[in-house]
């Protein structure tokens, strides 16, 4: 079992699986309050829309909690979530905490020694927990960062998902590693990552 621990910072004995409704619960909270925003602008450094990218974040949970539930061994269900067009801001918010809670469920209720297939690497249930909260919590800050909201992932929060899918991450502020880790800006003395990948195979 993978817990939400880093050294030197506050840690929390759960399972990453666990904290999806935490992380959900707090993209509620920081995107329910710019509703009324430009959300066509662009999510940060991105080419999507801050709308865009909400309505990714919740199609990769729904597909993740989907490979959870059936288990493939060499590719993606087809299947994917379309969100409409005409859906305002606080639905696709809601469309992103629900579909956390659809991963949520999968994972907690996921067998022992379930792999399932990812383009990174074969995964089990904690580690399609993980990059479901890494997807929620960098986009999330991806789209704050185009409505104009300061706003970082609480290092709660990030700091067992970074364990988790980035084992050779450098020491330091799991929140500010974890952006590092996912080229959202430089660390340090270390520049920014053009290309980056995350590591999501099972853990012996």
């Amino acid at each position: 079992m993978t817990t939400a621990t880093s050294p030197g910072v506050l840690t929390d004995p759960r399972p990453i699986t666990d904290l999806i409704p935490s992380v959900a619960a707090e993209c509620r909270r920081v995107l329910d309050a710019a509703v009324d925003r430009k959300w066509s602008m662009p999510a940060g450094d991105l080419e999507w829309s801050c709308r865009r990218t909400a309505a990714h974040v919740a199609d990769v949970l729904f597909s993740y909690a989907g490979q959870v539930v059936a288990q493939p061994d060499a590719a993606y269900l087809p299947m994917e979530l379309v969100v409409e067009d005409a859906a305002t801001p606080d639905r696709l918010v809601a469309s992103v905490v629900t579909c956390a809670e659809l991963l949520h469920l999968a994972c907690r209720a996921a067998p022992a020694g379930l792999r399932a297939w990812h383009p990174a690497g074969v995964a089990d249930a904690e580690g399609f927990a993980a990059m479901g909260v890494v997807e929620v919590l960098v986009h999330t800050h991806d789209v704050t960062r185009g409505l104009g909201l300061d706003w970082v992932p609480p290092q709660e929060l990030t700091a067992g998902a970074l364990a988790r899918l980035f084992p050779q991450a450098p020491d330091g502020d799991p929140t500010e590693v974890l952006l590092w880790c996912c080229g959202r800006g430089a660390l340090a003395d270390r520049p920014r990552l053009e290309t980056w990948r995350w590591d999501p195979t099972v853990r012996s």
